[in-house]
This record gives C-alpha cells, structure tokens and sequence, in this order.
C-alpha cells in the first residue's frame, strides 16, 4: 500500500520573502548563486561522496537582501555528500508556542513537499523540547532555508526546531537534547539567523566582526556573551549558541564564508547584517566546488 502524507506546513512567506511560483522561485535561487555578491557560479550538486560539512550558518531575510550570502553556504552542502537528513534550527520571531518547538509535519514550499524525518523528530522529542506547530505557523526563518536545501541536495529530509532566546542554561539543555539525537545519524544542522538589524553599515561590520569571531573559534559561550554585552542584535543567538554547544565535542573547523549587509543591495541608511558559515568535519577532506557542468572537478580557484 501507498503511504498516505501525513499534515503538511504549508508555506507562510512565499511571495513576500520569496517567489511564490515555483519556476520563478528556481530562477530566483540561480540568481543567487549568480549574484556578484554570491558565488558566482550555480552549484554542481553532488548525488554520492563523503560527508565533510557538518553545520552551516546561513541568513533568512527576503532572497534579494540576503539570498546572496546565503548562497554561499549552500554552495558548500552542494559541493558535499548529500546528508540523510537537514535539521534546520530556527528563530521565533513571534513568541507563540513552546520556546524549544519541534515540528512533526513535512513542510511545503512552492518548490514541493519536503518530508519530515520521524526518526529523528522522536529522538528530538524530549524537555526542554516539545512538539508545537504554532510556533512554526507563522515562523519564516526555517522556511526561507527549504528552498535553498531543495536546489541543492536531491532529495532532503528534514527537521524544523525552533528556539527562542532564553538563558545559557536554557539552549544548553537544549543542545544536550540534539547531541543525543544526532549520534548514529548522518545530519546537516542548518542554524538560521540574521546578525545586526537597523544600524549603519559600519557599526554593523564591527560588531558583527565580534560575534563572528566566536563562531569561528567554536566558542558558543563567549558568542552568546558578547552579542549580550555589546547588544549585538542577532536575532538567531539561540539557534546559532544551540548549534555551536551540540556540535563543540566534535573535530571540526569553522569558516566564514562571507559577510554583508542589506545595504549592498540597495541603498539604506540602516541595513541588517548576514553571513554564511561552516563547519567542517577535520577528519575528512573537504570536496572541492564541482563545476557547473557536472564533470569531474578540476583546478579549485
């Protein structure tokens, strides 16, 4: 028999911070990648291979402020073995339902269904985390990555788990919850955030500078300290602190990939802040970007 689809998120941004049809919102993704501020060249999409990158950072403002930056993160899942499984750590930006909500349902995105990994949502489902769909209902920081996951990987599985700000005990918790969840399984954590919001573009490169440097340096405490303390508006501190925490026992390197601001796409006198990063596994290589045309890789520039 047939396996009938269980509840779907249907799409709660679509057409405002991207494309609401799905040819344009695959043209849109290509522009992306396209962008001078992106990489500059559409991804080769890997279908095999080892699995080097562990955990990227990526924006999750509308695709024609921050799709560029982002681009580059995804440019690095693509260039990769295609995981098993994506949980992706959002943002509650609405403040409705439980501070650490697990979703339960695939989600849609005009690009198609995406399945729910079940497994890995029961092995989720433990305090301080619980099953709540309200709080993704209205949510967009996990949607606006799903698109970006469809282009790149074949065909991508994931986990939606949103967290709200709350004490470092808190997110550590948290994180204690996803290290346990994660052993045996070969998952891509996507942590999603946006860095400093409405301030000059100078102001924001430098503080931004610090946070970065601590998710370079692997220092999920020292992150969540300075955003803190030099009031660093970075709205996926939970997220990015709950990655860092449930991944920091592991041989991994940490890159940024690229930093920008909302400004660069046009003109403002207060921008929001973005950045790609990630997380490498140090005992295996990296592959290198596959060309665009899908043949062997040659010299990496």
């Amino acid at each position: 028999m047939t396996a009938v689809p269980g509840p779907v998120r249907r799409p709660a941004v679509a057409g405002q911070f991207y494309p609401a049809d799905g040819g344009e919102l695959a043209r849109t993704v290509e522009r992306c990648f396209l962008d001078p501020r992106g990489p500059g060249q559409l991804p080769a999409r890997r279908r095999a291979g080892s699995r080097a990158v562990r955990a990227i950072v990526a924006p999750h403002a509308g695709y024609v402020y921050s799709g560029a930056i982002a681009a580059h993160a995804y440019a690095a899942v693509a260039a990769d073995g295609p995981p098993s499984t994506v949980l992706v750590l959002g943002v509650n930006h609405t403040g409705r339902g439980a501070p650490a909500a697990l979703s339960a349902e695939d989600w849609e995105t005009p690009l198609g269904r995406v399945p729910v990994d079940r497994d890995l949502v029961r092995a989720l489902d433990h305090p301080p985390i619980a099953r709540d769909e309200v709080a993704h209902a209205r949510e967009h920081s996990i949607e606006v990555q799903l698109p970006f996951l469809q282009y790149v990987l074949p065909a991508p599985r994931v986990v939606a788990l949103g967290v709200s700000m709350g004490p470092i005990g808190f997110l550590a918790d948290v994180a204690a919850v996803v290290t346990r969840a994660l052993q045996g399984r070969d998952v891509l954590v996507v942590a999603s955030t946006d860095f400093s919001h409405y301030v000059p573009a100078g102001e924001a490169e430098r503080k931004d500078a610090r946070a970065l440097r601590e998710v370079e340096r692997r220092r999920p405490e020292a992150l969540y300290d300075v955003v803190l303390r030099d009031d660093i508006s970075m709205c996926g501190i939970a997220p990015t602190t709950v990655m860092l925490l449930a991944t920091q026992d592991e041989p991994l390197r940490a890159r940024i990939l690229r930093w920008g601001h909302s400004g660069e796409a046009e003109p403002m006198e207060q921008v929001v802040g973005y950045a790609s990063a990630v997380l490498e596994r140090t005992d295996v290589a990296a592959a290198p970007p596959a060309p665009a045309d899908g043949s062997s890789p040659g010299e990496v520039r």
